[in-house]
């Protein structure tokens, strides 16, 4: 075996973003593109010699060609050993899972999450660092660095590894160990869990569909539901990943996951839905004919947490993002446990859980997840759920609205404008960052504005600051309107408005969100001219 020195030049749009680097297929085939940005990775992290990484991704088209162009980097820049999933699969929060039990330095993670794949599609590539989580911007900022200078990357050429066939295989010192992409987490999941609690609920009659969306989590679903609780095989669907994800959008919400919202509408609904994404990181919950948003997922998590074996010691905290509702803060206060307010992408709650400030997170983009990771990780989001509903014997709906008549209950939406070009978002953005000033003080109705600023993060561990977090409008009545532009697309911009007030009035908790809302709806397209300067009269999505 060999090393070769290529020769290259820098790409300028290799800035990673909320969860790494993503672009097009395409960009990722050009000429030295990939191999720049891993290259870029290896030199800022200056691993040890004869280090351990973790490699694995969704399955997502060019996912095993990467694989093996990275393989062969690692053992051109030194690593002792390389885990990667079999097939070349790992859902991110098994990765992470996997960083952490080994010991390894880090990990890289291909996926482009809720992404649309296939050749045309969306390709992705994170680092993660050694407590299993996306590495923090002083890092992601110093690759991106690093790849606008790089002349050169470091490769040996070897012959194709069976990525198919457990086993350990040697390129020059170097091991490359395929390894069960599902069994460590699973494991993990069962200490966590009341298997026990949970199998004689699903073997009861308790009906439950989980929609994988041909996406990572899959073999995952069929092994820990089926295999290990009892489910019926026939309970999960879109089960197979594949590169293209069957054609769909592998985001687990009411719009792309349409054909699992169907059949929990339909006449004969089960008791319980469930989809995850294209990475496996995030989850939609659904009762019969119900839908529970993300934020209210979190709350009833933590408000339930004491009947879960893995926290029944207790919460040290709770973290959400800016823009998830406020139910969480509800539910903490009544625990007397912190919760902390960062800004939205999961390397924020890293610190938290290292420092162990808190326990569970959460982030209104059906990301939920606790610090047995340091990842968002769907399929424990679901798990939680069975297992609190296998102790409660109540249903999805039921579990909710008593936890809103105890709480009260935020009324919360999120309406996502995809794919406007990058200067009509901007535009919005700049002038509602221009109009603090005549918005301080402003009446709308019966609504007056109490603050409006950019969000900014003071991290309470490390000290790290981080500004332009979202467009916040606050009520005096605490209602609010935030706008973000997302860091997750690759084409174009997506302009999200969330939208939130508190309602104590249990009478009124069966309203529809959008009705409940519609008076701050109309506020949010007011103040941001959005149809003015887009052209757009509907949101893409709506949750």
């Amino acid at each position: 075996m060999q090393t070769r020195t290529v020769a290259t030049t820098p790409y300028d749009d290799q800035k990673p973003g909320t969860s790494g680097l993503r672009k097009r297929v395409q960009v990722f085939r050009q000429p030295h593109y990939l191999e720049n940005f891993v290259q870029s990775v290896f030199d800022t992290i200056s691993a040890p010699q004869g280090a351990t990484l973790v490699l694995g991704g969704d399955g997502r088209y060019y996912n095993r060609e990467a694989i093996r162009i990275i393989i062969e980097m690692a053992a051109a820049n030194g690593f002792g050993r390389v885990l990667v999933g079999r097939g070349g699969i790992l859902s991110t929060p098994a990765a992470s899972c996997i960083i952490r039990k080994y010991s390894a330095c880090g990990g890289i993670i291909l996926s482009a999450s809720h992404n649309p794949g296939g050749p045309d599609g969306d390709f992705g590539i994170k680092y993660n660092i050694a407590n299993g989580g996306p590495a923090p911007e002083k890092i992601t900022d110093a690759i991106f660095a690093a790849s606008r200078k790089i002349s050169q990357y470091r490769i040996v050429d070897t012959a194709e590894v069976a990525l198919d066939t457990l086993g350990n295989y040697k390129i020059g010192d170097m091991t490359v160990s395929v390894i069960d992409p599902v069994a460590d987490y699973a494991e993990l999941m069962e200490s966590l869990f009341d298997f026990d609690a949970i199998r004689a609920l699903v073997t009861s009659g308790f009906r439950i569909q989980f929609d994988a969306m041909h996406a990572v989590t899959g073999p995952y679903a069929r092994e820990i539901f089926v295999n290990r609780l009892g489910a019926p095989a026939g309970s999960m669907m879109n089960a197979e990943p594949l590169p293209d994800f069957g054609g769909g959008h592998p985001d687990p919400n009411l719009t792309y996951a349409h054909e699992l919202v169907a059949i929990l509408y339909g006449d004969s609904a089960p008791d319980f839905g469930a989809a995850s994404d294209g990475d496996g990181d995030r989850n939609m919950i659904l009762g019969k004919h119900f839908f529970v948003t993300p934020s209210d997922s979190l709350a009833i998590l933590a408000a339930n947490a004491h009947l879960v074996p893995g926290y029944r010691h207790g919460l040290a905290g709770i973290a959400r993002s800016m823009p998830t509702s406020a139910a969480a803060d509800r539910v903490a206060k009544a625990l007397g446990i912190p919760c902390y307010e960062t800004p939205t992408g999961w390397k924020f709650f890293g610190n938290l859980m290292d420092a162990g400030k808190v326990t569970l997170c959460g982030e209104e983009s059906f990301g939920t997840g606790s610090d047995h990771i340091r990842e968002k990780d769907g399929l424990w989001a679901v798990l939680f759920w069975l297992n609190i509903i296998a102790v409660h014997n109540q249903s999805v709906e039921t579990i909710v609205r008593e936890h809103w008549a105890r709480f009260g209950r935020n009324v919360y939406s999120r309406h996502d404008y995809e794919d406007i070009p990058g200067d009509q978002a901007n535009s919005v953005m700049q002038l509602l960052r221009a109009s603090f000033a005549q918005l301080q003080g402003a009446q709308f109705g019966d609504l007056r504005v109490k603050q409006c600023d950019d969000f900014s993060y003071t991290d309470p561990v490390d000290g790290s600051v981080s500004t332009g977090q979202g467009v916040r409008i606050i009520f005096t009545d605490g209602s609010r309107i935030v706008f973000r532009l997302s860091g997750t697309g690759t084409e174009g911009a997506t302009l999200r408005i969330y939208l939130e007030s508190f309602e104590p009035d249990v009478s009124r908790h069966h309203l529809d969100a959008q009705e409940a809302l519609a008076t701050l709806i109309g506020i949010a397209l007011q103040i941001s001219e959005l149809r003015k300067h887009t052209g757009r009269e509907q949101p893409t999505v709506i949750t």
